[in-house]
């Protein structure tokens, strides 16, 4: 038999493998990437509420900071930073360990989880008497800015846990 004239055709390649619909494994893939991002945005929300007394008490210290600047009354001054450092300690830490402290006790207490001890030892010892001064008393030899800085490193540091 003539071989042209039987009736084969070309061969036919089979068509190319899809990329859709996706193997298993693939699926059990996105299904922990977007299980572990959830987990993460999670993770990331409930940081950022744990962190919403810190970042309201920095805004209210810059408040403090701006009334400074008009005003320059320390007794002001300390007053309101010994308010806005009792309400972020007290929301920072159990009320019973904060809300009774006074005086040494006081500075010592915020100085935990800071290195160089800025109210024992620093411009942040001022804290616990000048809110106690006459309103017209001479402000020239208080360091406002290393003060209102203690007091931001204060506010943005964690504090450690006690025992």
């Amino acid at each position: 038999m003539d071989p042209e004239q039987i009736p084969l055709r070309d061969l036919h390649l089979p068509e190319a493998i899809g990329w859709w619909p996706p193997a298993p494994g693939w699926w059990l893939l996105a299904a922990v990437l977007i299980l572990a991002l959830g987990y993460r945005l999670y993770r990331a929300w409930q940081a950022w509420q744990r962190n919403a007394p810190r970042r309201m008490a920095l805004a209210e210290l810059a408040l403090v900071q701006q009334y400074w600047q008009a005003e320059r009354n320390a007794a002001s001054l300390g007053t309101r930073l010994s308010e806005l450092l009792r309400r972020a300690m007290i929301a920072y830490a159990p009320r019973q360990e904060v809300a009774g402290l006074t005086g040494g006790r006081w500075l010592e207490w915020l100085d935990r989880g800071l290195e160089d001890r800025p109210f024992t030892a620093g411009p942040g010892r001022v804290i616990a008497d000048l809110p106690y001064q006459r309103p017209a008393a001479n402000a020239d030899d208080l360091d406002v800015e290393k003060l209102l800085d203690a007091v931001r490193r204060r506010l943005a540091t964690p504090v450690p846990e006690s025992g």
